[in-house]
């Protein structure tokens, strides 16, 4: 099962998502970030957050959804916080699409030890999200309840 992870920038909702899901999944299971408008690099708090909370860093790389165009997801997943007004990536396909809307810790003003707690705070997030995920009984599931499942983990 291959799970895409979009955003705007791909420097830090979308990057931290890839990793956790890495981080926490089963063998058979793997997910992608990509971003609609690429900073074409991560986020420098985005791997120390990550580094912080024992996940690997190794492979992540800002990059456009483009060079996913052969992925065939089987979910793709937007993490772009629609109160923030930005513009979600939109991706056509099969493939089963959720919004788990995220504010941008990069976008947090305060001091060093405020914007690094915003990361931190970003990452459980996402944690809880993908740990509610991978709880799914995917295979049982029809594609109205598996829907409605993944809206309800894009509130947690």
């Amino acid at each position: 099962m291959k799970i895409l992870f979009l955003c705007t920038a791909n420097s830090c909702r979308s990057i931290l998502s890839e990793a956790v899901f890495n981080h926490l999944a089963p063998a058979g299971m793997k997910a992608y970030s990509a971003g609609s408008q690429p900073k074409g690099v991560v986020h420098p708090l985005s791997l120390k957050t990550l580094e912080n909370a024992g996940i690997s860093t190794a492979g992540l790389a800002s990059k456009s959804s483009d060079v996913h165009e052969g992925l065939a997801p089987d979910f793709v997943i937007t993490v772009c916080d629609k109160a923030a007004g930005e513009a979600c990536p939109v991706f056509f396909g099969p493939a089963t699409k959720a919004h788990w809307g995220l504010a941008d810790p990069s976008e947090y003003q305060g001091s060093e030890e405020e914007i690094e707690a915003a990361f931190a705070t970003t990452l459980e997030q996402i944690r809880t999200r993908i740990e509610a995920f991978l709880a799914l009984p995917l295979k049982q599931m029809d594609a109205e309840q598996l829907k409605a499942e993944l809206a309800l983990i894009g509130t947690l």
